[in-house]
């Protein structure tokens, strides 16, 4: 697991507890959670467990702390704060964060895989796009819990099919007059330059994406008549906000 990098006093992460190998290292843990042979997990013991639930893939949360002025560089902005690869990792991490309801005006939570930067730029996102959605009545709203629902679906894989191969990351804004929550893709439903084809049609990546748009909603736990944007990433960088023409909606 990776190391845990310095964070702001918003981000305590000094005291996760990193899921261990081979068990209790010392007397004192065999005692408090029996023989070594018992298989525990940290449904069982949140502390004290011996066996990891192994994800699909390979995770990395980062966090956007909030500019102090006009000159504060993006990158200088984004930290990496750390990588996991199992349910317990995730727990750990979850339970000894800030909760999204209590982080500081222009903060921003990102959970990508692992080697991807949560950048229009990067090269994994540059042909890509988000669905998002805007939660304008913030005190009517459990952020937490629905960031919470949306990290779960997408490192249990559940927001995209298995050859799909579109979901990047997820993130959450946390703005003066609103919430929002996005969803990263690799493309906007059409073939990536340079990318040999793997036999799907502009129309068949318009469904995938529609698909994971649907998902996408039922995780934000969204009314039928809520209405969830998918845009592209370089029509946001050429209108010079995120908030570019929906390509398509759900």
């Amino acid at each position: 697991m990776a190391d845990v990098a310095t964070q702001n006093q918003q981000v305590p992460l000094d005291t996760i507890p990193i899921s261990p190998v081979d068990g209790p290292s010392s007397s004192e843990g065999q005692e408090k959670s029996g023989s070594n042979d018992e298989v525990r997990t940290v449904f069982h013991d949140p502390e004290n467990f011996n066996v990891k639930h192994p994800l699909l893939n390979t995770w990395t949360l980062w966090f956007t702390k909030p500019p102090s002025g006009k000159g504060d560089n993006w990158n200088e902005l984004l930290k990496e704060v750390i990588s996991f690869d199992s349910v317990e990792e995730f727990w750990g991490i979850y339970n000894n964060i800030t909760p999204t309801s209590d982080l500081a005006l222009k903060s921003d939570y990102h959970l990508f895989k692992k080697n991807v930067r949560p950048e229009w730029e990067d090269s994994q996102n540059k042909h890509g796009g988000k669905w998002a959605f805007q939660f304008k009545e913030k005190k009517s709203v459990n952020i937490d819990a629905l960031w919470l629902h949306v990290m779960l679906a997408a490192i249990g894989e559940n927001l995209e099919d298995e050859d799909d191969n579109e979901v990047m990351g997820v993130v959450v804004n946390v703005r003066r007059g609103f919430y929002r929550i996005g969803l990263w893709t690799r493309s906007v439903g059409r073939a990536i330059p340079g990318e040999q084809g793997k036999g799907r049609t502009q129309e068949q990546g318009k469904e995938a994406l529609q698909r994971i748009g649907k998902r996408f909603k039922a995780a934000l736990q969204l009314k039928d008549n809520d209405t969830v944007e998918f845009s592209g990433h370089t029509d946001a960088a050429h209108s010079g906000s995120t908030r570019a023409k929906a390509k398509f909606t759900v």
